[in-house]
């Protein structure tokens, strides 16, 4: 039932977005995608990590963690592929961002409550950071100015200001709280809501290769968070925001940098489905082994 009441809330926002999108009525994934990012995940933030207590050695211990699994990840997302003869820029985003937003969120939030939250929040800011600038020159190569992008995004101004706060230990006044506490709360349903018309839509193709590569996402992830929580001798509710948000499935951001760009984005379409399916299975194996 613990496991149930973790999940049951995230597959129940999926589910809804896969029956609008089997409806066929208009579901404008770039507008929501760009809506969470630009406004939602940033107020998110805020509310969170402004109006919570949260301990710093804690906070910053997962900001850590992502860094060095991230590290890890990006060395097996060069090896992999150039070993299977595979195109490293295709596959590199894959392996070093997983889906910390639309699925690492709210199960961390439904598994550790508030303070897993915001301590999942913390995975989230650092991937965030990289993510586009990162994302877009593999996929786009040198010219696609990923990096000037960078400062046009208002998350970035997001962390800086949440890390303020946090570093001061000051809470914002509660004529701005209240309004970003409101519109931070649409994030994480509506990440779960294109996550499902996402499955829908997305086709798979090589099931092989996308589950060879699925498999090498989630399970890799999972071997590099327990080897750095060991590392960093990390416990409790770190510990496990840290092992769950490093086994996470693909990113769905990574198929719309791979259609920009033209990156076989069928084949990252089919990792993020096989991912997402297998995480399915394995993210209640893990709740069960960590709660």
């Amino acid at each position: 039932m613990d496991i149930l009441t973790v999940l049951f809330p995230v597959l129940v926002c999926a589910l809804i977005g896969a029956l609008w999108a089997r409806s066929g009525t208009n579901f404008d994934t770039d507008f929501i995608s760009r809506l969470v990012l630009n406004v939602g995940a940033p107020c998110l933030m805020l509310s969170v990590l402004g109006g919570i207590e949260i301990d710093l050695v804690a906070f910053n211990q997962t900001a850590l963690a992502c860094i060095l699994i991230a590290s890890l990840m990006s060395l097996a997302g060069w090896l992999i592929p150039k070993a299977c003869g595979d195109d490293v820029r295709t596959y590199f985003p894959s392996f070093v961002f997983p889906n910390v937003g639309n699925m690492g969120l709210p199960v961390c939030l439904f598994a550790f409550g508030d303070e897993g939250l915001a301590l999942a929040l913390a995975f989230f800011m650092m991937l965030s950071v990289a993510h586009f600038p990162v994302g877009i020159l593999a996929a786009g190569g040198s010219q696609a100015g990923g990096w000037r992008g960078l400062f046009k995004m208002p998350i970035l101004y997001a962390i800086a200001l949440s890390l303020l706060l946090l570093w001061l230990d000051v809470r914002l006044p509660e004529l701005l709280q209240n309004p970003i506490v409101l519109i931070g709360g649409m994030t994480i349903p509506l990440m779960l809501i294109t996550l499902g018309v996402s499955l829908v839509r997305l086709q798979i193709t090589a099931w092989r290769k996308a589950l060879f590569y699925s498999v090498c996402r989630v399970a890799g992830g999972l071997l590099a968070g327990l080897l750095v929580v060991w590392l960093l001798e990390l416990e409790g509710i770190v510990r496990g925001v840290v092992l769950l948000q490093a086994s996470m499935p693909v990113a769905v951001f990574n198929y719309l940098f791979a259609v920009r760009y033209q990156r076989q984005p069928e084949a990252i379409a089919g990792l993020v489905v096989t991912s997402t399916l297998l995480s399915f299975v394995t993210l209640p194996l893990l709740l069960w082994w960590l709660l």
